[in-house]
């Protein structure tokens, strides 16, 4: 029996009620949000990874992007790319291995991570068939399910699919005259084999045979776009809203098969099409929750698109997204290193505790509260503690105040607590 199923038949899983103490919540809250289809749980504690509850009136969750590839070979510093994005607050880990051995690598991760994992599968099975028949295009419908169920019986929790990416669908994107066509590292490839073969996509053809084996291993499906935008001038196209209605239909599928589904969303958003692009998502789909990536609102932050995607996330969020993908200092330019994991996971924590604010979900807003009331008192330590990331909260502290000072170095003897409190008298609220 799925989790879907069994909320369904008003049974509280383990799996719900160890992510309904997460979020300091009822259990039947997530029971109710799973079997409504607007909350999808994530992670299997008998495999050592703690649940988490992804959806409508739930905290923002954060997924950080981790795995091997041609450039980066070396799983002990993707294995530390975990460590530290655990580490940093990361709700969720994705393997994107693409090179290497990708087995090994999966099952290192999943034995690595304490929070859920999601892959996805398509591109293991394009990079098998690059190294064994020369060609990602090579990849056979088997292959493609093969690699799936080889995921799902790893463990997985849960895997993204570019299964609405039909015929159709490819043909509308063609005739869109976009500026940038396909930016979707697996949906691009996916369509290149859908063209070089002149056929259907595979997952989308054979869904009804994704659907078992997700029922079968309890598998979240996150149904992924091909057709995301890759600027902000392809926003909101043709070729995107399309697909869209694909993913709403097979969200309606996958759910009256009892399997948990969620939706992927874009990439490049300006702030005006955010909310809309929300809206339609959860229309179309029956407000499934909905998995973004970034998305970033500006086209020209190289170097910083950590905080472009920041701002998207927040917008998005506050908008009813659930689950931010990160996005790294480094995107757009190169890999990710350590240290830029650490930074991208940290800048989508603080865009998700901000839409968390603006949606009133339970505790945000008393954790901005103690820690007004904690500056209020010049209680530094307290503020360190309360920090969304202590540890360089402390480091910038130590660094610009290293004789430790009871006011901040800014504006010192002049510290606008510090006269307020002496000379003013402590007003009953905070007064920042």
């Amino acid at each position: 029996m799925t989790q879907l199923e069994a909320a369904r038949g008003g049974r509280v899983t383990a799996r719900m009620r160890e992510a309904a103490r997460h979020e300091g919540v009822d259990p039947e809250v997530i029971r109710a949000g799973v079997a409504a289809g607007r909350v999808v749980v994530l992670g299997d504690p008998e495999r050592g990874r703690r649940p988490r509850a992804v959806g409508a009136g739930l905290t923002t969750k954060v997924s950080a992007s981790v795995g091997t590839g041609a450039h980066t070979p070396d799983l002990a510093g993707e294995l530390e790319k975990v460590r530290l994005a655990v580490e940093a607050g990361t709700d969720a880990i994705m393997d994107l291995s693409d090179a290497g051995d990708i087995d090994a690598t999966r099952l290192a991760i999943l034995g690595a991570s304490p929070v859920p994992v999601g892959t996805l599968p398509f591109y293991q099975a394009a990079a098998q068939a690059a190294r064994t028949r020369g060609s990602h295009r090579e990849a056979t419908p088997a292959q493609m399910f093969a690699t799936l169920e080889r995921q799902a019986a790893d463990g997985v929790d849960f895997v993204a699919l570019h299964a609405a990416l039909s015929r159709e669908v490819l043909a509308v994107q063609e005739a869109a005259g976009r500026l940038v066509p396909e930016v979707s590292y697996g949906g691009s490839r996916l369509a290149e084999w859908m063209r070089h073969h002149d056929a259907e996509n595979p997952y989308h053809a054979e869904f009804d045979r994704v659907l078992e084996i997700a029922r079968r291993h309890d598998l979240v499906l996150a149904l992924a776009d091909a057709c995301r935008p890759g600027c902000l001038a392809d926003s909101l196209d043709r070729a995107q809203v399309q697909e869209l209605v694909v993913m709403g239909e097979l969200a309606e599928r996958s759910r009256r098969a009892g399997v948990q589904v969620l939706l992927k969303g874009p990439g490049h958003v300006p702030l005006h099409h955010l909310r809309a692009t929300v809206q339609l998502a959860k229309k179309l789909s029956g407000a499934a929750p909905y998995f973004v990536f970034g998305p970033l609102a500006t086209d020209v932050a190289a170097g910083y698109d950590h905080i472009a995607a920041a701002i998207g996330g927040a917008v998005a969020a506050a908008a009813g997204a659930e689950f931010l993908c990160y996005v790294t200092p480094v995107e757009h330019l190169g890999l990710p290193d350590a240290a830029a994991v650490r930074l991208g996971v940290v800048a989508a924590r603080i865009a998700a505790h901000a839409a968390d604010v603006a949606k009133d979900v339970s505790g945000a807003r008393d954790w901005d509260r103690r820690m007004s009331e904690a500056r209020k008192r010049l209680d530094w330590e307290e503020q360190l503690r309360l920090a969304i990331d202590p540890e360089q909260a402390r480091r910038v502290r130590l660094r610009h105040n290293p004789k430790g000072a009871e006011a901040c170095s800014m504006c010192g003897s002049y510290c606008a607590m510090k006269v307020v409190g002496e000379y003013l008298g402590a007003p009953e609220d905070p007064i920042c």
